[in-house]
């Protein structure tokens, strides 16, 4: 059954796909706040990078606020510092107790950059899902000519592989298509 382990390979790196670019869509500023444009910063905490989230809780008190409560309140100057040395651009406010971000509201002009950096992700992700797609189309013809699987059921699993590339390629569509009308809401 070597054939149906290919066609469950092909889906789950399809399906790592749309979450690598899920990932990245996330981390790109919309006008919005959203706790997951902090995924990526890490704080110097006793001298060891500590990711943000592992050391503070992060809420949205307003639409466009983050506010960072970190559980030991020592750390507020760490977590100011390691959120001006990051590239989100934001300039962090402490009063003693929380850090808050402001993510002030975009440009028609901004928006279009940011639009047509999703355009990219998503591109980069169906490019990486149809490498996914060739790859097990590969790999099944190269189980028939070596006759483990026959030439009807090469054929019926190449559709196999199809569906799901299709699938797999609708749903970088509609992450894609969530985040830009996230963008021109903003």
């Amino acid at each position: 059954m070597a054939q149906n382990n290919t066609i469950d390979t092909a889906k789950n790196h399809m399906k790592k796909a749309q979450e690598a670019l899920s990932r990245e869509l996330g981390s790109i500023r919309a006008g919005r706040a959203n706790a997951s444009l902090l995924s990526r910063i890490n704080v110097d905490y006793y001298g060891a990078p500590t990711p943000l989230n592992q050391m503070a809780a992060i809420s949205i008190p307003e639409p466009r606020v983050l506010q960072i409560t970190p559980y030991d309140k020592t750390a507020l100057d760490n977590i100011e510092k390691a959120l001006l040395a990051s590239d989100l651009g934001l300039t962090p406010a402490n009063d003693g107790n929380v850090v808050r971000l402001v993510i002030p509201q975009l440009t028609g002009e901004r928006r279009k950059e940011i639009a047509k950096e999703v355009g990219k992700q998503a591109e980069n992700a169906r490019i990486a899902i149809r490498s996914v797609r060739r790859d097990a189309m590969e790999d099944l013809k190269k189980q028939e000519k070596n006759s483990d699987i026959t030439e009807d059921e090469l054929h019926r699993l190449e559709k196999d592989v199809q569906k799901i590339t299709d699938e797999a390629v609708a749903g970088v569509n509609d992450l894609a298509a969530a985040k830009e009308k996230e963008i021109t809401e903003g």
